[in-house]
């Protein structure tokens, strides 16, 4: 790497900028180190008025006091842990209150009190000048790349100790590809904490006054506060009106439109990007890459509840701030779904809500395969038909449309473009007047926001006014503010279809619990305890006469291996008559199992393996091992198989072609176990199968725990002495346990048994 230029950056006869009113009382920590005079010249030329305190002559409880509007750690000798004094209780407590922001050790104190490891830097540094790499965000706003730096330091943050909390806002390249060497710079994810390694107050530093400048710019204590605050500053918010008094309400709806600037700013240039451009899109819509969609209006009529749920998932608000920044969206999505919400509301905006594109395509994807799964709606700035293609493609059932936010022309254009792509959008109304745009408009569904969007105040109320303009087929959906079972029996009254509910739920502790309580009921949806008896199938059967005693004996499933060179494989011969007796031979004792899930609610994809193994006779299992997808198939249609047990290294999506249920075969701690919509259920088995190898119960609990909705098959030496045992070992998780499967435990010198396969469903169907 070439030398940098030395260059003097240091002020020339500076000129101090004019006070900042938010940077009255800045508290600077010195680490008693010579650089804190240059850290305060260059933070008082910039408008603060800055008090100075030693890091062992003041206490936290006088920081207190003093009440600081920022708070800036000084670069300093030694470690943090042992030489900061004061400097990390004051991070600790100021962290989320204030802005805050750390030099060298400064830095090191934040890496250190969030967890992180601060050691070696691999190297001496004392005055060397590197060029910086940054993400231009923070205190680099505006900065060009490569800036000169200078580094007085042995160590630094380390990157695999990096707390989940931060992330790196500035780095040392290495490499010939720019790679992220030593970390120069930290910034937390929720909080206005920053820190840099290196000294942004020395002369030999390019910018480093800008960067304390952007610095002294932030203002609140997280970075969503720090957003709204910024917005309402360039949008002249606190500006007096003609009579001397602020409007609030021009304040809000300022905000609100510098949101829809935004992100009308931000697609405009999404749409530049090739492979996101309308023409890619379309050309992807017409390649029928979009997963399929269900009914919006459909799916909202059908409830566990009074009334339906819109679940949202939002993880922060321009009104409320982070509201839950960690949440995992299809985690929560699932929660919602099998909780018994009729739709989930996914919010795409990634500033101010903190959401993407990337949530709801996660949401569809978590929901796959689940039977009367809950519609899903992007809850976006809708403004370009290129958005509503665009949520489409990422599995969305509905979009957003806000009539506040839409001259009448571009209302329609866009509501019709929605239908074209056979989704009937959710259209939003505040006022009488934009309730009678809806209606013209021929909505199927019209929410009624009852957050004023100009002045961001709730009234409850707000819909049930509206009613009467309301044709009778309409559903009506309340919007806002809605957090307790009162508000919905209110509405419920007053022939509201369905409520919004997003900030109440993200809080929740228990969120199913919190559901049922709010809509007023309960969901029979929710997975039970399952004590029905075990089923069984009885594998590696060869003749019919095995066949019948295993299905007089009460067997649910007859097992048929069908992999040339297996000791077990059936002939064509053996496996027709095998096929006859099954098919011809019912089960007199059979009872219908009850429904494992509510026609109202949705439920896990799994739910339903129960009844895909059950009959009013016992079904019979073709088992392949990595033969061909048309051998496959047709063998399932010269032997009429029931179910196709795959038992090798077979793609998951050849279950979507097989023309019957698939049973698949892994072994513990394998992928793809509960991955949703392709096989039917899953079979634990220790090995290659008929080995008698006995599973790890350890390693099934294991499995079980992490899935609660997985329903498996157990296999692996099991016989009649041990199956009993084996499904009390499982403990706690035995419900997740729909049946057994045997083959080598039923069998005398390698020939069945009937004896041994009597006994077998007899131990298996008492194990509970």
């Amino acid at each position: 790497m070439p030398a940098l230029k030395f260059i003097d950056f240091s002020p020339q006869h500076p000129s101090p900028a004019p006070p900042l009113d938010n940077a009255s009382n800045l508290v600077l920590i010195d680490n008693y180190d010579s650089f804190t005079w240059n850290v305060y010249q260059y933070l008082v030329l910039e408008g603060a008025t800055v008090t100075v305190h030693r890091n062992d002559k003041v206490t936290l409880e006088e920081l207190i006091a003093q009440k600081p509007t920022q708070l800036v750690i000084s670069p300093g000798p030694g470690h943090p842990e042992t030489d900061s004094g004061v400097s990390r209780e004051a991070i600790k407590y100021f962290a989320g209150k204030i802005p805050i922001f750390g030099v060298c050790m400064g830095q090191q104190c934040i890496f250190s009190v969030y967890g992180g490891e601060v050691s070696s830097a691999g190297e001496i540094l004392h005055g060397k000048t590197s060029p910086l790499h940054h993400d231009s965000k923070g205190v680099y706003a505006n900065l060009p790349q490569d800036l000169p730096v200078t580094r007085y330091h042995s160590l630094a943050g380390t990157h695999p100790t990096l707390p989940e909390c931060l992330q790196v806002s500035s780095w040392i390249a290495k490499g010939e590809d720019g790679g992220k060497g030593i970390i120069m710079g930290v910034r937390h994810k929720e909080f206005v904490v920053e820190g840099v390694q290196f000294h942004p107050e020395s002369i030999l530093t390019a910018e480093g006054r800008v960067m304390l400048k952007n610095f002294l710019h932030m203002r609140g204590g997280t970075w969503v506060e720090n957003e709204r605050l910024q917005r309402e500053v360039i949008g002249g918010i606190g500006e007096e009106s003609k009579d001397g008094s602020q409007s609030n309400g021009s304040k809000k709806e300022n905000i609100l439109h510098k949101i829809f600037a935004h992100r009308k700013a931000a697609v405009a240039l999404q749409m530049e990007i090739p492979s996101q451009r309308p023409s890619d899109l379309q050309a992807s819509y017409d390649l029928n890459l979009a997963p399929p969609l269900i009914s919006f209006v459909d799916r909202l009529r059908k409830s566990p509840f009074p009334l339906s749920l819109m679940a949202e998932i939002k993880r922060a608000s321009p009104s409320k701030g982070i509201i839950s920044i960690s949440t995992c969206a299809p985690a929560q999505a699932k929660t919602y779904a099998l909780a018994g919400a009729s739709v989930i509301s996914v919010l795409t905006e990634p500033e101010w809500f903190k959401g993407s594109i990337d949530d709801l395509r996660a949401v569809r994807q978590a929901l796959e395969g689940m039977p009367n799964r809950p519609a899903l709606l992007r809850k976006e700035f809708i403004f370009e038909e290129y958005q509503i293609l665009e949520a489409r493609l990422a599995g969305a059932d509905t979009v957003l449309l806000i009539v506040k936010m839409l001259d009448e022309a571009a209302l329609t254009r866009l509501y019709h473009y929605s239908l074209h792509l056979g989704m009937e959008p959710l259209v939003e109304v505040n006022t009488p007047e934009e309730m009678a745009v809806a209606v013209k408009l021929g909505s199927k569904v019209i929410g009624v926001n009852n957050r004023n969007l100009a002045s961001f105040e709730v009234d409850l109320d707000t819909t049930s006014r509206l009613m009467a303009q309301v044709p009778k087929e309409t559903i009506v959906c309340a919007l806002s503010g809605i957090s307790g079972a009162q508000d919905v029996a209110a509405y419920h009254k007053n022939g509201v279809g369905a409520v919004l509910v997003g900030e109440a739920l993200m809080r929740a502790k228990d969120t199913a619990k919190f559901i049922t309580e709010l809509l007023g009921g309960s969901t029979s949806g929710k997975a039970k305890v399952d004590d029905r008896s075990v089923l069984v199938k009885i594998c590696g059967t060869r003749t019919p006469e095995a066949a019948t005693a295993a299905v007089d004996a009460g067997a649910d499933l007859i097992g048929m291996i069908l992999v040339p060179g297996r000791k077990r494989c059936v002939t064509t011969d053996q496996a027709l008559a095998i096929s006859k007796v099954v098919h011809a031979r019912s089960r007199g004792s059979f009872i219908k199992p009850a429904a494992d899930y509510d026609s109202a609610c949705a439920t896990d994809f799994f739910s339903g393996g129960r009844t895909v193994l059950t009959s009013h006779r016992s079904l019979l299992v073709g088992v392949f091992q990595n033969q061909p997808l048309a051998e496959i198939i047709e063998k399932q249609k010269l032997y009429d198989l029931d179910l196709v047990q795959l038992h090798g290294d077979e793609p998951l999506e050849w279950a979507t072609t097989i023309p019957v249920p698939v049973i698949k075969s892994f072994k513990p701690g394998q992928s793809w176990i509960g991955t949703r919509g392709y096989h039917a259920v899953s079979l634990l088995d220790s090995a290659c199968g008929g080995s008698g190898e006995k599973l790890d119960m350890d390693e099934v609990r294991s499995v079980l725990k992490k899935d609660a909705e997985l329903r498996i098959l157990l296999a692996g030496g099991l016989d009649a002495n041990n199956v009993a045992a084996a499904i009390r070992e499982v403990g706690t998780f035995g419900s997740q346990v729909l049946g057994v499967d045997v083959s080598s435990g039923v069998e005398d010198n390698g020939v069945q048994s009937i004896t041994k396969i009597q006994a077998f469903i007899k131990a298996a169907q008492s194990s509970r």
